[in-house]
Protein backbone atom coordinates (compact mmCIF):
# COMPACT_ATOMS: atom_id res chain seq x y z
CA UNK A 1 0.00 0.00 0.00
CA UNK A 2 1.50 3.25 -0.84
CA UNK A 3 -0.49 7.23 -1.07
CA UNK A 4 1.45 10.32 -1.82
CA UNK A 5 0.98 12.80 0.22
CA UNK A 6 3.41 15.35 -1.10
CA UNK A 7 0.77 18.13 -2.42
CA UNK A 8 -0.43 18.29 1.50
CA UNK A 9 0.10 22.17 1.74
CA UNK A 10 -1.15 24.86 3.83
CA UNK A 11 -0.19 28.48 3.91
CA UNK A 12 0.08 29.73 7.81
CA UNK A 13 -0.77 33.63 7.80
CA UNK A 14 -2.11 33.93 10.95
CA UNK A 15 -0.13 35.42 13.27
CA UNK A 16 3.28 36.35 14.05
CA UNK A 17 5.85 36.11 16.94
CA UNK A 18 8.67 38.49 17.38
CA UNK A 19 11.43 38.45 19.89
CA UNK A 20 10.18 42.39 20.96
CA UNK A 21 7.11 41.13 21.49
CA UNK A 22 7.78 38.29 23.99
CA UNK A 23 7.52 38.09 27.76
CA UNK A 24 11.18 37.39 29.92
CA UNK A 25 9.38 34.41 31.34
CA UNK A 26 7.79 31.34 28.81
CA UNK A 27 5.42 30.55 31.30
CA UNK A 28 3.80 34.02 31.34
CA UNK A 29 3.56 33.62 26.86
CA UNK A 30 2.34 29.90 27.46
CA UNK A 31 -0.73 31.42 29.98
CA UNK A 32 -1.18 34.30 26.92
CA UNK A 33 -1.42 31.50 24.14
CA UNK A 34 -3.71 28.86 26.35
CA UNK A 35 -5.83 31.95 26.86
CA UNK A 36 -6.32 32.83 23.03
CA UNK A 37 -6.79 29.23 22.47
CA UNK A 38 -9.35 28.83 24.90
CA UNK A 39 -11.13 31.90 23.59
CA UNK A 40 -11.32 31.74 20.35
CA UNK A 41 -12.14 28.33 20.21
CA UNK A 42 -11.27 25.61 17.29
CA UNK A 43 -9.72 23.20 19.65
CA UNK A 44 -11.98 20.46 21.54
CA UNK A 45 -9.40 19.98 24.42
CA UNK A 46 -6.93 22.90 24.41
CA UNK A 47 -5.14 21.35 27.37
CA UNK A 48 -4.53 17.64 25.61
CA UNK A 49 -0.75 16.96 25.18
CA UNK A 50 1.68 15.01 23.84
CA UNK A 51 3.87 13.34 26.27
CA UNK A 52 7.16 11.48 25.36
CA UNK A 53 9.39 9.58 27.53
CA UNK A 54 12.19 7.13 26.61
CA UNK A 55 10.62 3.57 27.58
CA UNK A 56 12.58 0.85 29.40
CA UNK A 57 13.12 -0.57 26.38
CA UNK A 58 15.57 2.57 25.08
CA UNK A 59 12.73 2.98 22.50
CA UNK A 60 10.84 6.77 22.98
CA UNK A 61 7.34 6.52 23.18
CA UNK A 62 4.27 9.47 22.65
CA UNK A 63 0.97 9.81 23.79
CA UNK A 64 -1.80 12.23 24.74
CA UNK A 65 -2.45 13.11 27.84
CA UNK A 66 -4.55 16.19 29.44
CA UNK A 67 -2.95 18.69 31.22
CA UNK A 68 -4.69 19.53 34.61
CA UNK A 69 -2.75 22.65 36.08
CA UNK A 70 -0.04 25.64 35.14
CA UNK A 71 1.42 27.11 37.47
CA UNK A 72 4.69 29.24 37.70
CA UNK A 73 7.09 25.57 38.58
CA UNK A 74 5.27 23.76 36.31
CA UNK A 75 2.77 21.91 34.11
CA UNK A 76 0.84 19.25 36.05
CA UNK A 77 -0.70 15.94 35.00
CA UNK A 78 -2.26 12.43 36.54
CA UNK A 79 -1.51 8.84 35.98
CA UNK A 80 -0.82 5.38 37.07
CA UNK A 81 2.42 5.30 38.34
CA UNK A 82 2.19 1.88 37.94
CA UNK A 83 1.68 2.22 33.82
CA UNK A 84 4.88 2.33 31.52
CA UNK A 85 4.25 5.84 31.14
CA UNK A 86 4.96 5.76 35.02
CA UNK A 87 7.81 3.41 34.90
CA UNK A 88 9.18 5.19 32.03
CA UNK A 89 9.48 8.22 34.24
CA UNK A 90 10.90 6.70 37.23
CA UNK A 91 14.12 5.38 35.05
CA UNK A 92 14.16 8.90 32.88
CA UNK A 93 12.55 11.59 34.77
CA UNK A 94 13.89 14.12 31.39
CA UNK A 95 10.80 14.03 29.46
CA UNK A 96 9.17 16.42 26.67
CA UNK A 97 5.78 17.90 25.73
CA UNK A 98 4.15 19.16 23.39
CA UNK A 99 1.13 20.97 22.32
CA UNK A 100 -0.25 21.66 18.61
CA UNK A 101 -3.19 24.11 18.34
CA UNK A 102 -3.44 24.03 14.33
CA UNK A 103 -6.70 26.53 14.37
CA UNK A 104 -4.00 29.19 15.38
CA UNK A 105 -1.04 27.70 13.62
CA UNK A 106 1.02 26.86 16.63
CA UNK A 107 3.01 24.39 18.82
CA UNK A 108 4.75 24.53 22.02
CA UNK A 109 7.24 21.98 22.76
CA UNK A 110 8.86 21.46 26.30
CA UNK A 111 11.70 19.81 27.83
CA UNK A 112 11.64 19.61 31.46
CA UNK A 113 12.19 17.06 34.60
CA UNK A 114 8.91 15.21 35.63
CA UNK A 115 8.50 14.20 39.41
CA UNK A 116 5.52 13.48 41.53
CA UNK A 117 3.60 16.26 43.51
CA UNK A 118 2.61 16.16 47.00
CA UNK A 119 0.44 13.48 47.90
CA UNK A 120 -1.91 15.83 49.35
CA UNK A 121 -2.45 17.60 46.12
CA UNK A 122 -2.88 14.06 44.55
CA UNK A 123 -5.30 13.23 47.27
CA UNK A 124 -7.15 16.46 46.26
CA UNK A 125 -7.31 16.21 42.69
CA UNK A 126 -9.03 12.75 43.01
CA UNK A 127 -11.40 13.90 45.30
CA UNK A 128 -12.61 16.35 42.97
CA UNK A 129 -13.26 13.35 39.85
CA UNK A 130 -16.22 12.14 38.84
CA UNK A 131 -16.98 8.55 41.03
CA UNK A 132 -16.72 6.69 37.55
CA UNK A 133 -13.39 8.36 36.47
CA UNK A 134 -12.13 7.52 40.30
CA UNK A 135 -13.63 3.66 40.05
CA UNK A 136 -11.80 3.10 36.53
CA UNK A 137 -8.66 4.30 38.04
CA UNK A 138 -8.94 1.56 40.93
CA UNK A 139 -10.00 -1.03 37.93
CA UNK A 140 -7.37 -0.68 35.24
CA UNK A 141 -3.84 -2.54 35.79
CA UNK A 142 -3.09 0.01 33.48
CA UNK A 143 -0.62 -1.11 30.56
CA UNK A 144 -0.48 -4.18 31.60
CA UNK A 145 -2.21 -7.04 29.60
CA UNK A 146 -5.90 -8.54 30.06
CA UNK A 147 -7.45 -11.04 29.07
CA UNK A 148 -10.23 -9.11 26.68
CA UNK A 149 -12.86 -5.85 27.58
CA UNK A 150 -14.68 -8.26 29.77
CA UNK A 151 -12.12 -8.36 32.39
CA UNK A 152 -11.77 -4.66 32.96
CA UNK A 153 -16.09 -3.84 32.72
CA UNK A 154 -16.05 -7.02 35.90
CA UNK A 155 -13.28 -5.16 37.76
CA UNK A 156 -15.65 -1.91 37.52
CA UNK A 157 -18.65 -4.17 38.23
CA UNK A 158 -16.99 -5.45 41.75
CA UNK A 159 -15.67 -1.92 42.35
CA UNK A 160 -19.02 -0.53 42.04
CA UNK A 161 -20.81 -2.34 44.56
CA UNK A 162 -17.85 -2.53 46.94
CA UNK A 163 -17.94 1.19 47.05
CA UNK A 164 -21.88 1.73 46.52
CA UNK A 165 -21.95 4.69 49.13
CA UNK A 166 -18.80 5.18 50.57
CA UNK A 167 -15.80 7.18 50.13
CA UNK A 168 -13.75 5.87 47.16
CA UNK A 169 -10.08 6.17 48.20
CA UNK A 170 -7.27 7.31 45.86
CA UNK A 171 -4.98 4.28 44.86
CA UNK A 172 -1.42 5.42 46.32
CA UNK A 173 -0.03 4.35 43.05
CA UNK A 174 -2.44 6.91 41.39
CA UNK A 175 -1.09 10.40 41.09
CA UNK A 176 0.50 13.37 39.83
CA UNK A 177 3.70 14.63 38.16
CA UNK A 178 4.56 18.17 37.51
CA UNK A 179 7.17 18.88 34.64
CA UNK A 180 9.64 21.70 35.66
CA UNK A 181 10.83 22.89 32.22
CA UNK A 182 14.20 23.87 31.11
CA UNK A 183 13.52 24.99 27.22
CA UNK A 184 10.41 26.01 25.98
CA UNK A 185 9.96 26.71 22.61
CA UNK A 186 6.96 28.47 20.90
CA UNK A 187 6.61 27.75 17.26
CA UNK A 188 4.05 30.21 15.02
CA UNK A 189 3.11 29.16 11.17
CA UNK A 190 4.48 31.88 9.11
CA UNK A 191 4.26 32.37 5.28
CA UNK A 192 6.98 30.37 3.04
CA UNK A 193 7.74 28.19 5.59
CA UNK A 194 9.57 30.73 7.44
CA UNK A 195 8.10 29.78 10.54
CA UNK A 196 8.51 31.93 13.84
CA UNK A 197 10.51 29.74 16.65
CA UNK A 198 11.63 31.32 19.44
CA UNK A 199 13.19 29.22 22.01
CA UNK A 200 13.31 29.94 26.03
CA UNK A 201 15.99 27.93 27.56
CA UNK A 202 16.63 28.24 31.37
CA UNK A 203 19.74 29.54 32.95
CA UNK A 204 21.74 28.71 36.15
CA UNK A 205 17.78 27.20 37.04
CA UNK A 206 17.07 31.20 37.60
CA UNK A 207 16.39 32.99 34.30
CA UNK A 208 15.94 32.30 31.02
CA UNK A 209 17.57 32.47 27.76
CA UNK A 210 15.42 34.03 24.58
CA UNK A 211 16.80 32.95 20.70
CA UNK A 212 14.98 33.08 17.49
CA UNK A 213 15.71 29.35 15.80
CA UNK A 214 15.77 29.08 12.36
CA UNK A 215 12.31 27.24 10.90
Amino acid sequence: MQQDLSNYRKSYEKKELLETEVPENPMELFQTWFYEVEKHGGVDEANAMTVSTIGLDGFPKSRVVLLKKYTHEGFIFYTNYHSEKGRAIAAYPNLCLSFFWPDMERQIIIKGVAGKIAENLSDGYFESRPDGSKLGALASPQSEVVSGREELEDNLKALEEKFRGKEIPRPEHWGGYIVKPVSVEFWQGRPNRLHDRIRYTLQNGLDWKKERLAP
